[in-house]
């Protein structure tokens, strides 16, 4: 939040009551789970004896990224608990339906290693309610969770915290340097620090952290998006020899753009796929009016819909299907990059060897880009119908460039294997002893992390 710290604690503790009218508006609208409510009011703490490592990540993309570490940490502590907080229903569904099921730790009663619950907003009473119902022993936020009332909370407990995968882009930098206080109370309160590219150590390592570090970025550790085989099978069959040119994870403006330069590919390749999979699977019914306005054959996975013969342009409106897509694509554009939304996470489509076409708006995987640029293993193209068609048609044209990009960016993607078990060994290292004091003892002092502290 840009905003001054002590503004944003008034300013939050006075919208508690209109906080819950827009909880309950949230579950009209299906982004929130009724029965779960409380959760996000700080309540329905269950925490388990032993020690309990507590760990947010805010939607599908970093509860994706931190599904290693999160592996990696129930593979070296038999004992330990963990609790994952998301703040949004697809990144919970997105995460516990990948991390495999854990037996519960010696003597745990019956609790499980891995509990899920809802992050409360940050109004000053639900987080403390948060952190005085669970007690971690440390805790850990993935990417720019900087939520100021939950780090103060945590830095009065003396609950030492991770900032894991941390990124600030250019521009948020520029609006942090405004207001340098609430940066440096924010960001000076995190025991380690471990930024995912050099240019973000450098902005953070500006704005107040301590000694930030940068091994890598997880996102290109992550494993290759599941699919399952049997719907995989039944696409495959239905799609045939047809080329089928996927955009993946678009954003609002980006499809009209596809949709034009679909309809200036048709002539000369009638058989053409273009596969739709909007951010946000809620958007699939006006992303096939849109093309169905166009006057395309359109079908809606969500809907029952199926990439038959008669149909052109396919949207792919479910949850936790872009592997499928991924596997099947001829050609994919990644989205949030045609507009300017900084792009959507190109390793993904790196990990499952299909080639990539990215827009010019990249900002959020600067150092990805780059890379997969440099070697080859993607090409720009303009967010513009005509040269977005023409690129498209060259790729589909030339099968060899393909199998060229495929190769580089496989060699990208496998680049970063052993990250997730050293940033599980340093996240063990922030917690007691085994011996020490645990559910809410004493709390070592903060600083930078060293490693074998």
């Amino acid at each position: 939040m840009t905003i001054p710290t002590t503004a944003w604690r008034l300013a939050t503790a006075l919208a508690a009551p209109l906080l819950r009218w827009h909880l309950g508006r949230r579950v009209r609208r299906g982004k929130e789970i009724a029965a779960r409510l409380p959760e996000r009011q700080g309540l329905a703490a269950a925490r388990p004896p032993g020690r309990l490592l507590w760990l947010h990540a805010a939607s599908v993309g970093e509860a994706i990224s931190a599904l290693p570490v999160l592996e990696a940490l129930l593979a070296r502590d038999a004992a330990l608990h963990l609790l994952v907080t998301t703040g949004t229903v697809t990144g919970a569904q997105a995460l516990m339906d990948r991390l495999p099921a854990a037996p519960a730790a010696p003597g745990a009663s019956g609790f499980p290693r891995v509990t899920h619950r809802f992050l409360p907003l940050d109004v000053p009473a639900w987080v403390a309610r948060f952190l005085d119902g669970w007690r971690p022993d440390a805790g850990v936020l993935v990417e720019s969770e900087l939520w100021p009332n939950l780090i103060a909370a945590a830095r009065a407990r003396r609950l030492p915290m991770a900032l894991l995968n941390a990124r600030i882009s250019p521009r948020s930098f520029a609006r942090w340097r405004r207001f340098p206080r609430s940066a440096d109370e924010i960001l000076g309160g995190f025991a380690l620090v471990l930024a995912r590219s050099e240019g973000d150590r450098a902005r953070l390592a500006a704005l107040g952290a301590a000694a930030p570090q940068c091994w890598g970025d997880l996102k290109a550790a992550a494993e290759p998006l599941p699919a399952d085989a049997e719907a995989l099978e039944r696409l495959r069959a239905l799609i045939g020899d047809r080329p089928v040119f996927l955009a993946a994870s678009t954003h609002p403006g980006e499809e009209a753009l596809l949709l034009a330069a679909h309809a200036r590919l048709a002539p000369d390749w009638p058989r053409l796929l273009t596969v739709l999979v909007p951010r946000h699977p809620d958007r699939g019914v006006a992303v096939a009016e849109l093309a169905a306005r166009q006057g395309v054959a359109v079908a809606r996975r969500a809907g029952g819909g199926a990439p038959g013969a008669d149909v052109a342009v396919y949207v792919a409106d479910t949850l936790g299907e872009l592997g499928l897509f991924y596997r099947l694509a001829t050609l994919a554009l990644v989205g949030g990059s045609l507009v300017p939304r900084g792009g959507q996470n190109p390793l993904e489509a790196a990990r499952l060897g299909c080639p990539i076409l990215l827009g010019p708006h990249t900002d959020n995987f600067e150092e990805p880009v780059a890379r997969l640029l440099a070697a080859g293993a993607a090409r720009r193209v303009m967010a513009e119908p005509v040269a977005l068609a023409e690129k498209v048609a060259s790729m589909l044209s030339d099968q060899a460039r393909r199998q060229v990009m495929v190769t580089a960016a496989a060699s990208i993607a496998a680049g970063q294997a052993g990250l997730p078990d050293m940033v599980a060994t340093a996240l063990l290292d922030l917690l007691p002893d085994d011996s020490g004091p645990s559910e809410g003892g004493a709390r070592p002092p903060l600083g930078a992390y060293e490693p074998g502290r």
